[in-house]
């Protein structure tokens, strides 16, 4: 039979995980696959790039839009379960599709989001008309990133403290920030650090730095204006004149008020996740698309 679409899927996902137990993405894979009455053949059908399984695939966001919805987690990486929500929704399974599954504010605000840059792509495919083919692209372009940056900040969230630390500081080494120096960037020690979680040297001597302080907090929270002036104070203490306050969670009007009379720079969880990206730290590049246009000089000037 042919590869169900993603949205065709969701029983499947969710009967893989009746038992309460947790279960790794081969298990379920395996069992989705059984469940459907897919043959061997057709698991081994591939994109038409040809360098993915269209089952795959499917069944990758399969996973991502049951766990916006709230109705699975991942307790660790490749692991998944039913959450509570999961288990109240489990008897309705077969039924479960896209508009089942925006009774879940969690859903919505996930396929909502960046509505404007027409984050909601497949409807739009299959409803309108009145986009070009480069707007499709940017739209599907647009829609990968916002789930390939919730499933980065999962991920982020989900390190030590002090391995957050290591990774802002490898981000910023990533942005070329101290390119060409030796032992440019270093995460200071957990005790005593005066409030200075990494260091970013911008010159050979260490004259002039970039003192950074790292926090991973819920990214549903908020930083307020008194983390801010306790950082303000440690970069007094140091002399610095250069600050950076990355945190996993946003930033309070009153933060970013005392950050902009402090001057220091401010990064949230969202532009945290779009510099991974941008900067290519905790990613790797699946696929490359060239669009082609139709080059009138050679026609002119050509021959």
């Amino acid at each position: 039979m042919p590869v169900p679409k993603y949205n065709e899927m969701y029983g499947s996902f969710l009967r893989a995980l009746k038992d309460g137990k947790i279960h790794s993405i081969k298990e379920i894979k395996q069992a989705a696959a059984v469940d459907l009455g897919l043959s061997d053949d057709d698991l081994a059908e591939l994109l038409p790039s040809g360098k993915q399984g269209l089952f795959d695939n499917r069944i990758g966001w399969t996973r991502t839009y049951l766990k916006k919805a709230g109705l699975i987690e991942s307790p660790a990486r490749g692991q998944f379960l039913l959450t509570e929500e999961g288990k109240t929704a489990f008897p309705d399974a077969d039924v479960i599709d896209d508009d089942y599954l925006r009774r879940y504010e969690s859903f919505r605000a996930f396929k909502d989001k960046g509505a404007d840059k027409g984050s909601e792509i497949s409807s739009q495919i299959a409803e309108t008309t009145d986009k070009s083919p480069e707007e499709v692209l940017e739209d599907a372009y647009a829609e990968l990133n916002a789930s390939l940056a919730d499933d980065l900040m999962a991920e982020v969230m989900k390190l030590t403290p002090t391995d957050f630390e290591r990774l802002v500081v490898k981000l910023l080494l990533a942005m070329g920030y101290g390119s060409g120096i030796d032992d440019a960037g270093f995460v200071t020690k957990a005790s005593g650090d005066g409030g200075i979680d990494g260091v970013i040297k911008e010159d050979q001597l260490g004259f002039s730095s970039i003192y950074i302080q790292a926090k991973q907090w819920d990214p549903e929270h908020s930083v307020s204006r008194p983390e801010i002036q306790k950082f303000a104070g440690a970069l007094q203490e140091q002399k610095a004149s250069k600050g950076l306050f990355i945190s996993t969670a946003s930033f309070s009007a009153g933060a970013k008020k005392s950050a902009e009379a402090a001057g220091i720079v401010l990064v949230d969880g969202n532009q945290l996740t779009k510099l991974m990206i941008k900067f290519g730290l905790g990613v790797s590049i699946e696929h490359v698309y060239e669009v082609k246009k139709l080059d009138l000089d050679f026609f002119v000037d050509g021959f």
